[in-house]
């Protein structure tokens, strides 16, 4: 008994240490925030990743996505998928392997509405939040769809301009919102995120009339919608043309349209470009693993609602995940596999994987040890692979 209750005594110690020095990162990285260096979330180190993406509520301004009162219920058939074998690099691993690096946050797994799968690692509980990253384009583009519906928007084909007249005269002024969506605008633009000086770097979190004015400064490059060029700016803008349109901010709308009627289990945030100011419509919904996996399922069901009311254009999501002209890879903000699965994707690893013909949604949260091309990320595409063919 004796030994037992001094166990206990060392376990507690250890969590009240690890908790202050997470409460510790989080203070840091709160001061680097107040002192204007927005672009630093790149750059943030293993472990204030592992810290600063759960709290990021806490270091960055947010607004809050309300949850309703009827929650989406899943069903519960629970099976051991640890064991499902991948192999990367000619090594052969197992999903449990995948999980058990440090950069692996969380996995659910969702078939037919069931919860097969369900693991958090690092502290992790199904009510943490994480940070979404790109994951958010995605939601975006389906919020662009609710406005095409609800008559706030006349279509894709519209000019950007139309709902921002500040770009009119510059290399905006010839694309159309389709363009923009497809990341086909045909306006230069580096989304280099190991280098400092990058668009991406300078302008990534930018939004509102900083953004324009950087935007506004930049180089034709191609002919609207033929060449694909991935643009975080442009989801921001995006995020803006939204806005515009709905005279609203879009979590408001977002909690209106989706995240209520929908039932998500838990409050979401979407992170502000400054305290009490707009949300980055390319990046940072901060949800649950379980209403990543809910935003799959909404998307699958073409924007469905459970009682049948329909969120979005009735071709909407057909439309978003149709091959586009400047890169068959991707569709409305949507990446796609190329054999009806498409999947929100994230940097640093954050993930939405949808396959209608098996009804099967994945999601994962992640810190991988940079923002793309790393061995964690070719991992993470093979278990997302092998956990798919399992369920073929």
């Amino acid at each position: 008994m004796k030994r037992v209750f001094l166990l206990s005594i060392v376990v507690a110690a250890i969590s009240i240490n690890a908790t202050a020095d997470a409460q510790k990162i989080v203070d840091d990285l709160i001061k680097r925030t107040q002192s204007g260096d927005t672009t630093s979330i790149l750059f943030w180190s293993p472990e204030q990743r592992r810290v600063g993406f759960r709290e990021i509520t806490q270091i960055q301004p947010t607004r809050e996505i309300h949850r309703g009162t009827n929650i989406y219920e899943f069903k519960e058939n629970r099976q051991d998928l640890s064991l499902i074998e991948y192999t990367v690099e000619g090594t052969t691993k197992t999903v449990q392997d995948f999980l058990d690096q440090p950069e692996s946050i969380g996995l659910i797994v969702v078939h037919r509405n069931q919860i097969i799968f369900e693991q958090y690692q690092a502290g992790n509980t199904k009510e943490s939040r994480w940070i979404s990253f790109s994951v958010t384009k995605s939601v975006t583009s389906m919020l662009i769809g609710a406005a095409i519906k609800d008559g706030y928007i006349k279509s894709v084909d519209e000019p950007v301009v139309n709902y921002l007249p500040r770009l009119r005269g510059t290399a905006y002024e010839a694309a159309s919102i389709k363009d923009v969506l497809q990341m086909s605008s045909g306006v230069a633009w580096n989304e280099d995120y190991a280098d400092p000086d990058s668009d991406v770097a300078h302008a990534g979190g930018l939004n509102g009339l900083p953004l324009v004015q950087y935007l506004s400064k930049l180089d034709v490059d191609q002919k609207p919608g033929e060449k694909f060029n991935y643009n975080t700016g442009e989801t921001n803008l995006v995020g803006q043309i939204l806005r515009a349109a709905i005279g609203n901010n879009a979590s408001t709308y977002l909690t209106k349209k989706i995240w209520q009627p929908f039932g998500m289990e838990f409050n979401a945030s979407w992170s502000l470009d400054s305290p009490f100011g707009a949300e980055l419509g390319g990046c940072c919904i901060n949800a649950t693993l379980r209403d990543y996996a809910r935003l799959g399922i909404f998307a699958m069901k073409n924007g469905k609602l459970p009682n049948g009311e329909e969120v979005l254009p009735a071709n909407w999501m057909k439309d978003s995940t149709t091959p586009s002209k400047g890169f068959p890879g991707y569709g409305y903000l949507w990446w796609l596999a190329g054999d009806g699965s498409y999947a929100a994707q994230g940097i640093f690893g954050q993930n939405i994987s949808i396959d209608p013909e098996t009804e099967l949604v994945i999601a994962m949260h992640n810190s991988a040890p940079a923002a793309v091309g790393t061995k964690f990320h070719q991992e993470r595409n093979a278990v997302l692979a092998a956990i798919r063919a399992h369920f073929q």
